[in-house]
């Protein structure tokens, strides 16, 4: 598994004028998310881990029983699998800045990810995962500092109270 730190060096991972500073009310995240800036590469067996845990609660959700619910998870995770090596995702690095507007995901291209796209971020225990409309983004916690890791805990328990209203 690789690892990255933060692009310019910094131990703590904050970026820009707002670094330090709370966004602003506004957004989804309320006053409690800062600038984040971090790489991943994704490993195949860290990529499944994911999508296993992910199609898990999903099936959960549903109350889908055993042996379907077996079935399902199987089918699930091993179609997450054959698109990763497909796509090459295990060859790229994303780089990811997570702000008050959104989210910016570059890998050879930009995708920008507004927060009302956002449905929920979930923590799992490789990492977080945000849920989008259509798709998601795993983050694992091993490109993250204890600072970030915070962020995104609280970024998580404030999307969960704004989902329960």
């Amino acid at each position: 598994m690789m690892a990255h730190q933060p692009a310019d060096g910094t131990e703590d991972g904050y970026y820009g004028a707002a670094a330090g500073s709370p966004v602003s009310p506004s957004s989804p995240a309320g006053s409690v998310l800062c600038d984040l800036h971090f790489f991943v590469r994704y490993t195949l067996r860290e990529y499944i881990g994911f999508m296993w845990q992910h199609g898990g609660f999903l099936i959960r959700r549903r109350r889908v029983r055993w042996p379907a619910s077996l079935y399902l998870r199987i089918k699930s995770t091993a179609s997450a699998a054959l698109h990763f090596v497909l796509l090459g995702r295990g060859k790229r690095t994303y780089e990811f800045t997570i702000d008050q507007h959104g989210i910016v995901r570059t890998s050879g291209g930009v995708t920008l990810i507004d927060w009302a796209d956002v449905t929920a971020v979930r923590t799992y225990s490789r990492g977080f995962m945000m849920v989008l409309k259509r798709g998601t983004l795993p983050i694992p916690y091993r490109c993250l500092n204890e600072t970030q890791q915070g962020a995104m805990r609280v970024l998580a328990a404030t999307r969960r109270e704004n989902a329960l209203r």
